[in-house]
């Protein structure tokens, strides 16, 4: 049976020589170099049992990936007939014996068809991602410290990279459990690249997300009431010129919080902005304001050699 195809880097077949990136449902503007795909994997890909290769991208039709592929496709089917059309005729005249008399049926079990191999993983001894001190953002080609008392999550309700504080609670809205800290890494999907113009239209996405409305609609922290801004400033993160916004807001009920959008430039594929939100509740003594610069300043290319030997150990609270 054919299941859907991972989210993964992918041969474009419409561009030889270049990797594009596989969402899990459609094609995304992301692409790479194939020597990419060695530095970092993943995850080894899945076998061709289980998955099914995802679809062409669609390129236009001089690309030399449309009727070529059917007439091959069909040439290939047609052997297969002709193939066991021969294998059956065979087996018939097998089947007489000397004296041109049937013989005997027998059953024979058909052999397994041999397993598909799996890749191997490639050596050098586990990824980055196997550190719990660090989380990788495959997509984005980053990775943050995750400080301590934090978990990476192995599902998270936006389906994101995602650390978080390891202890829930009740939300003071009722109707769930609530979480102290969250850090997600997003991929921009506004037309505009500049870092300002990111983070100052991000914020108010960050706060609505973290101390609005869930997405199911409810109101775990009593809505927002109001917001001040703390900081708007231009920031270096991973190598490259970023820009923040944080607010404090005040909730319906609870003590409120602090959000924050970060977006600078990806280093990796097409170069689409990345933007890190932050949430931290107020009055919790293990999130001062500080921790955010602190996972700000942890950020890293993914394959920089900084990423490695524990990045996030040494970051506390």
């Amino acid at each position: 049976m054919s299941h859907a195809t991972p989210p993964g880097w992918y041969p474009d077949t419409g561009v030889p020589g270049i990797e594009r990136w596989w969402d899990g449902t459609a094609w995304t503007a992301h692409t790479r170099p194939p020597a990419a795909a060695h530095a970092a994997p993943s995850r080894p890909p899945a076998p061709a049992a289980e998955f099914g290769p995802p679809p062409p991208f669609p390129h236009g039709p001089h690309d030399g990936s449309g009727g070529g592929n059917r007439t091959r496709n069909l040439a290939i089917a047609l052997s297969g007939t002709l193939v066991l059309g021969a294998a059956v005729t065979g087996a018939i005249l097998l089947g007489r014996d000397g004296g041109g008399t049937t013989a005997a049926p027998t059953t024979t079990a058909s052999a397994p068809a041999p397993a598909p191999t799996a890749t191997a993983a490639p050596t050098g001894g586990p990824g980055p991602d196997a550190d719990p001190s660090v989380l990788v953002d495959q997509l984005n080609g980053i990775t943050l410290p995750v400080p301590e008392g934090w978990e990476k999550p192995e599902n998270s309700f936006q389906d994101v990279p995602t650390i978080r504080t390891e202890q829930s609670y009740d939300c003071p809205g009722g109707s769930s459990f609530c979480y102290h800290g969250t850090v997600t890494t997003h991929t921009a999907r506004s037309t505009e690249t500049a870092p300002e113009a990111l983070a100052e239209a991000d914020i108010v996405t960050a706060a609505d997300q973290a101390y609005e409305e869930d997405g199911l609609g409810r109101r775990l922290h009593g809505g927002i009431r109001s917001h001040t801004v703390l900081e708007a400033r231009e920031t270096t993160v991973a190598g490259r010129t970023g820009y923040l916004v944080r607010w404090k807001v005040t909730t319906g009920k609870g003590p409120g919080g602090y959000v924050q959008s970060l977006a600078f430039p990806s280093s990796v594929g097409s170069g689409t902005p990345v933007i890190v939100r932050f949430a931290f509740d107020a009055g919790v003594a293990d999130l001062p304001l500080s921790l955010m610069d602190t996972i700000t300043r942890g950020i890293r290319p993914l394959g920089d050699s900084a990423t490695s030997g524990g990045v996030g150990a040494s970051v506390g609270p």
